[in-house]
Formats: C-alpha cells, sequence, structure tokens
C-alpha cells in the first residue's frame, strides 16, 4: 500500500456562538461559505454549535437554548447536510474540554494576555480606573485555548473565520506546535480561511454587525420587517444626483457581500451616478430576500421541530466523537496518562528525555472505511492497515498488536502490511513498547 493513501482529506470547521439570533453577518461570514466548503470534492466539514463559549458572554439559559435551536435550523435551512457533514453540538463532546486541559498545560499566559477579547475587557476597566481584571472570568481569559481544542480535536487543515478571529487560529497554531514539540507529532496546524470582502459585514449603524451592539438584522426576519431594518441603515446626507462614496458606505458594503461582481459593479455604477438613498436601499433589500427568501420558509418549518433537530445534533455527536476519540486515547498515551497495567515503574533516564513515543494512529478516510497505522518514535511509519467496518474493529486489532507482539502479526496478514523497507526487528522492539508489564 502507498503510503499516501492514508492521508486524511482536507478539513473544514466552523462553529457560531448560541448566544443570540443568527443575523446576516453569520451568514456571509460563516454560514454560507461553510456550507459552500461542504460540497467540495475531498473535503470533510466539521459544524458546532458552541454553546460552552456562550457560557463566558451569557447567564440566560433560555436564550442559550433558544440561540442553540435557531443557530442549528438556520445552518440546516442553509442547505447543510447533515448526512455528508459532522454536525454537533460543543457540549456532546467530551474530548473538547478534556483536550483544553491539555492545551492549557502547555499554554503560555503571555500569549493569552495578548487576546483580543481580554485585551479589550482590560483596556476598557483601566479606562473606566477600575482593576484591570474586573469582571474579567477565568473563561474569558481562557476562551482562546477552548477555542483551540475545538479545531485541534478534528485535526481541521481550514477554518472559514472573519478577519477579527484570524488571532484564535495563530493561537491553536501555537498551541499545536507546543505541545508537538513535547510530546511528538499529533496535532494538525490549522490555517484560517477568510474571504476579504464580507469577513465583518456592517450592521445597522456601520459598525461590525454583531449582537454585542445591538445593530443586526436577522438572517430570517419576516420580508416586511427585513424591509424595515434595511431602510433604517444609516447614510450620509448626500442628496439624489450626487455621487456617493462606496468605501465608507454600509450600505453598498452589505449589498457586495450578497451580489455577483457583475452586480456589484452596476451598483457601484448607481452610486457614481447619484442614487437616491431611498432606491438604493430598495435595491440592497430586494437582493438580499432573493436569496434569503428560498430558506426562510425551511427554517420556521425546523423551528417548529426541536425533536427532529435534536435527533440530528446527537448522531452528529456520535460520529465526531468517533473521530475524536481515538485522538484524545492518543494524547493521553503520549503525556503519560496511561494504563499502570502496560507500565511498570520509572521509565530509564534515556527513555525520559524522548519526546515522543511509538503511536498507533487511527483514523477514517474518504470511503468511510477505519484504518490505523504503526509509527516508531521517530514517527517513522511501520505499519499500514487496510481498511475496517467499524472503530471497534480497529481496537481490537490493535490490542491484539499490544498484547501479543510480533506473534500476532501472522494471523493480521490479510489486513496489515508492512511499509516498504521495515525490518523485522524494528517491528519487533517497538511493539515490545506496548506489551504489557514493558516500561513505556
Amino acid at each position: 500500500m502507498n503510503p499516501t493513501s492514508f492521508l486524511s482529506p482536507q478539513r473544514f470547521l466552523t462553529g457560531i456562538t448560541t448566544t443570540g439570533t443568527p443575523h446576516l453577518g453569520n451568514f456571509v461570514g460563516s454560514i454560507r461559505p461553510s456550507v459552500a466548503a461542504s460540497r467540495l470534492p475531498g473535503v470533510q466539514s466539521f459544524y458546532f454549535l458552541a454553546d460552552y463559549h456562550a457560557l463566558i458572554k451569557c447567564d440566560d439559559p433560555a436564550r442559550i437554548q433558544r440561540s442553540t435551536l435557531e443557530i442549528a435550523a438556520s445552518w440546516l435551512a442553509a442547505g447543510l447536510d447533515p448526512e455528508r457533514v459532522l454536525f454537533y453540538r460543543q457540549s456532546d463532546i467530551p474530548e473538547i474540554p478534556e483536550l483544553t486541559w491539555l492545551l492549557t498545560c502547555v499554554t503560555g499566559k503571555g500569549m493569552l494576555n495578548r487576546a483580543h477579547a481580554y485585551k479589550a475587557s482590560v483596556d476598557k476597566n483601566e479606562a473606566a480606573g477600575n482593576d484591570p481584571d474586573a469582571d474579567v472570568t477565568a473563561g474569558l481569559f481562557m476562551y482562546p485555548v477552548l477555542m483551540g481544542a475545538d479545531i485541534l480535536v478534528f485535526k481541521a487543515h481550514k477554518v472559514p473565520v472573519g478577519r477579527d478571529q484570524i488571532q484564535h487560529i495563530e493561537m491553536a497554531r501555537d498551541m499545536a506546535q507546543r505541545f508537538n514539540h513535547l510530546y511528538g507529532e499529533h496535532l494538525v496546524l490549522p490555517e484560517a480561511v477568510t474571504e476579504e470582502s464580507v469577513a465583518l459585514l456592517p450592521g445597522l449603524d456601520g459598525r461590525k454587525m454583531s449582537k454585542s451592539y445591538d445593530n443586526t438584522i436577522p438572517l430570517f426576519t419576516p420580508r416586511e420587517q427585513l424591509r424595515k431594518l434595511i431602510a433604517g441603515i444609516v447614510t450620509d446626507s448626500r442628496a439624489p444626483g450626487e455621487a456617493k462614496d462606496t468605501q465608507s458606505s454600509a450600505l453598498f458594503q452589505i449589498y457586495q457581500a450578497f451580489a455577483s461582481p457583475p452586480e456589484t459593479a452596476a451598483f457601484k455604477q448607481a452610486y457614481d451616478d447619484g442614487i437616491a438613498w431611498a432606491d438604493a436601499k430598495k435595491t440592497v433589500f430586494e437582493r438580499i430576500d432573493q436569496e434569503v427568501a428560498p430558506m426562510r420558509e425551511r427554517y420556521h418549518a425546523l423551528v417548529a421541530d426541536p425533536a427532529k433537530i435534536e435527533a440530528i445534533l446527537q448522531a452528529g455527536a456520535e460520529k465526531a466523537r468517533s473521530v475524536a476519540s481515538p485522538l484524545l486515547q492518543e494524547l493521553r498515551q503520549a503525556v503519560g496518562l496511561r494504563n499502570l497495567a502496560s507500565s511498570a515503574g520509572s521509565l530509564p533516564k534515556a527513555k525520559l528525555a524522548k519526546t515522543a513515543a511509538p503511536a498507533f494512529k487511527q483514523y477514517r478516510e474518504k470511503d468511510g472505511k477505519f484504518y490505523f497505522k504503526l509509527l516508531d518514535a521517530d514517527a517513522k511509519l511501520l505499519l499500514q492497515s487496510q481498511g475496517f467496518e467499524s472503530p471497534k474493529e480497529v481496537g481490537l486489532t490493535i490490542a491484539a498488536l499490544q498484547k501479543e507482539g510480533v506473534a500476532a502479526l501472522p494471523g493480521l496478514q490479510p489486513v496489515l502490511q508492512a511499509a516498504p523497507g521495515v525490518r523485522s526487528d524494528e517491528l519487533e522492539s517497538t511493539l515490545k513498547f506496548f506489551a504489557p508489564g514493558t516500561q513505556n
């Protein structure tokens, strides 16, 4: 088997915090691009409802529950196919808080001091003459670590975010690099994906559309309410016939997020020609409603059937945990949280100096089957499996190798293959690492 055949498909991951009703900014900045990414060939997509993050910002349980329902319904109404992707609620994945703690133990406080949300709170307190950390919870301070765990637990390659969230992806990379440096190459370094023209959609007042500013346009608000909200977008005092500036116009930026390049060019020409603000707002309303209206009916039907959404989320959590659980088992082994039956006494000093250990790595391929590979302490590939129908079969096969060592290999020849150039003594010494009673 070609060693490159076990490379995972590109993984996209994105989440929305469950603290409010989804708005147009959420749609163009997260929901729409991530749904589009889920349809790309060779892509495995992860979508989650960030309810743990919501606890940092909101202490209203009813609001968090309602927001979870609305955001899930929004994603599904926008075309997300739960059969094709992994769609889950953050709090249904216990591996996420476990990884959060492992990352906490390798993350420097100095890096967290530089996080935008924490710095903003400190600056606000200092401006008011208060203690810098007044009303700053540990949750707010540790927010980037939880976000890092969200991403790293699924080995995500690409994370669609707004420009204001790029720092969190960079921090996740730093955490992964630090962990890998200490314990071996276990975590994938993610990359941020940003659509520059729409990443920060302006709200009614021209500032970033945000629940914090109370300037949002709900995504599935009724048609007439949508018309009224767009009519209320702040514009300048330029009269009809007077050329208008597109760069400073929130109205133009919102239109651009929904329009095609030719439509945008035509609207820019209308600005240059002095379109009246009332006519410009009508154009924006009609363009947005053209895209949103087909999804609106589906959304309201989903919100009216929360049991259906709950069933979808539970099924998604089961799939997500089948990905996250093997990684956490691997990381627990790497950091020393091991079964005592397979480790007697202290490690020799020479082995303590190592930053990596032999490891079985499990994963799922695009064909839907489950695989594993055996790497030595230098991350050299020794064994590669064929595809299994379930993670349980993988686990049983690995358990046989760990218990019996090379003696298990003859019986496993139909499902295992040694990598080219691997010597039998390399296999024997590596498998002894996992044998019960062996010091590892």
